[in-house]
């Protein structure tokens, strides 16, 4: 096992460094100190044969010009903020609307967007990369500095985990998520469509016309919401459901995990043989099928088109701060926000 650095690019005078992590399986994760980004994940499909997973660009540039958060983590709050404001403790905060009226991922300065101090470190048993940012008072509208880390760990079972932990010196609210898109087919020969995804979910959000959820919950059964019994993701994009159609031909849902503590979420596609295990400590994943994704430019040397990949945002639920009766987010001096995600990739190549 080991870990690979190079020079990716340069961010207002400082080295973009790409990290590659490779373990003895033939499995390798290349990710950025520049938003944390994972630029490649390299998994083997049915055959044996190494190809990418994940969405990203070959050239930095891209990623600060064109990227709509490839794996990047986003931060401090993820999703959408309506109205770019909250209130806490009787003061209101006006955050950055970079998405008119509404803020998203973080604002125009998030999580996605800064060079993290970065750490190599190797153990017995996996090589990682311990990533660090301070957040100031004040920036992007939020209230106190914030502290944060986010440690990615590559071990010898095909398992890349992500850990996140938070302190700040007053109350402020956190919410951390890493937003890579998956494409199982590998190199993106195909998209998504053909995709199967299985999760324990009763309910999803309801969303209102500004994409922010209304509050409401909606039970899943018999509709293309349930996937207790796995569902391919082109029954979303081809559904005439009104929140289908609304989220612009697919998903951009937050589904409710049925049971708290550690949940899992299965992504498979069945001409490649790979299969990707997601198990969080987290209340929801966020569900987005790529539904915005066209465009004039392309991704690892293919245009750019919708349904190209998924995204699986673990995470809290989006803009809970003003939804009383979602689980807070809010931080406290004398707590430390902890959030675990782990992504394990199988195939028929490595047994099982």
């Amino acid at each position: 096992m080991k870990v690979i650095e190079s020079l990716f690019g340069h961010y207002n005078d400082e080295s973009v460094m790409e990290y590659t992590l490779i373990n003895d399986a033939g499995m390798s994760v290349s990710c950025l100190n520049y938003g944390c980004i994972i630029t490649k994940i390299m998994v083997p499909d049915r055959h044996g044969k190494i190809e990418n997973v994940v969405l990203g660009f070959e050239q930095f540039e891209d990623y600060v010009d064109l990227s709509p958060y490839f794996g990047s983590i986003v931060g401090r709050v993820a999703g959408r903020i309506n109205h770019a404001e909250f209130e806490l403790d009787g003061n209101v905060y006006k955050l950055t609307p970079n998405e008119e009226p509404n803020h998203l991922h973080g604002g125009k300065k998030g999580f996605n967007s800064v060079i993290w101090k970065t750490e190599p470190f190797e153990t017995d048993h996996a090589v990682g990369l311990k990533f660090s940012y301070r957040s100031v008072h004040g920036e992007e509208g939020y209230p106190g500095t914030l502290d944060t880390t986010a440690t990615y760990l590559l071990n010898n079972q095909n398992e890349l985990s992500i850990s996140y932990e938070a302190r700040t010196d007053q109350k402020t609210i956190v919410n951390l998520t890493n937003h890579s898109y998956f494409n199982l087919s590998g190199n993106l020969k195909r998209d998504v469509s053909e995709h199967i995804l299985q999760l324990e979910s009763e309910h999803f959000l309801e969303l209102g016309s500004d994409l922010i959820p209304t509050g409401k919950m909606i039970h899943s059964a018999n509709t293309p919401f349930d996937f207790k019994h796995g569902r391919l993701l082109q029954s979303g994009m081809k559904s005439s459901h009104p929140q289908n159609v609304l989220a612009g031909n697919g998903y951009d849902h937050p589904l409710v995990f049925s049971k708290k503590g550690e949940n899992t979420v299965v992504l498979s596609e069945k001409e490649s043989g790979r299969t990707l295990f997601v198990t969080t400590d987290q209340p929801c994943v966020v569900l987005y099928t790529g539904n915005h994704l066209e465009g004039p430019y392309s991704i690892s040397g293919v245009r750019a088109r919708n349904h190209l990949g998924v995204c699986l945002e673990t995470q809290g639920l989006p803009d809970a701060i003003n939804k009383p009766d979602f689980p807070s987010i809010v931080l406290h001096p004398e707590e430390v926000y902890q959030a675990v995600t782990k992504y394990r990739f199988f195939s028929n190549t490595i047994g099982v």
